[in-house]
């Protein structure tokens, strides 16, 4: 028995020194040297006062911000400690509330009610942290938020699309906006 015991303790010690201690060190320490900015969270700072993350959406819901996704954390939208989707069926009743309520925010009195709404204003995201918007459901807040801000519908569709980031390696995902920096971009042109 012994026989067997010795090297199983020398495996479980050997083993979790190399993945408990000797992996997470090496990697912690290239992720610091090479990609310090997203190994800390990509946090953005301004004025000294981190104002968020790439990473994580924030709740915006006055007209004079683009909005972003909606999110199913609980208890409060964005939390990013209880990162998950909502569970709800496409036919559950609960789910249908919260998209119409979301739909009907999102069109402006008298606009016309037919036209369709890009799908990821109204639908939270599988970990309901995404940050990003499409751009069409960016550009389709242009109005709204110009008309709250009193600034020209053209200079915010400009601001817009220096905001669109491309598909990574220009293959993966789609072309998005972060809401949180297209965000901070429109606090600085006033």
């Amino acid at each position: 028995m012994r026989s067997q015991l010795r090297p199983a303790i020398i495996l479980l010690a050997f083993f979790t020194l190399l993945t408990g201690a000797l992996y997470p060190l090496v990697v912690t320490v290239l992720a610091q040297a090479i990609f310090p900015h997203r190994a800390n969270g990509s946090l953005i700072v301004r004025d000294g006062q981190v104002v968020g993350s790439e990473l994580i959406g924030q709740p915006f819901d006055d007209p004079r911000y683009f909005w972003g996704r909606p999110s199913a954390t609980q208890p409060y939208p964005y939390n990013a400690a209880a990162s998950a989707g909502s569970n709800l069926g496409p036919l559950a009743p609960d789910l249908m509330v919260r998209f119409w309520k979301q739909a009907a925010a999102l069109r402006p009195e008298g606009s016309d009610q037919e036209q369709p709404l890009p799908v990821d204003l109204v639908t939270a995201s599988g970990s309901g942290l995404d940050p990003h918007i499409s751009p069409a459901a960016a550009r389709l807040q242009i109005g709204r938020v110009a008309q709250a801000r009193g600034l020209t519908e053209e200079r915010l569709a400009a601001l817009v699309e220096q905001f669109i980031e491309p598909a990574q390696f220009g293959v993966l995902g789609e072309p998005r906006v972060n809401v949180l920096l297209l965000n901070l971009a429109l606090d600085a042109l006033q």
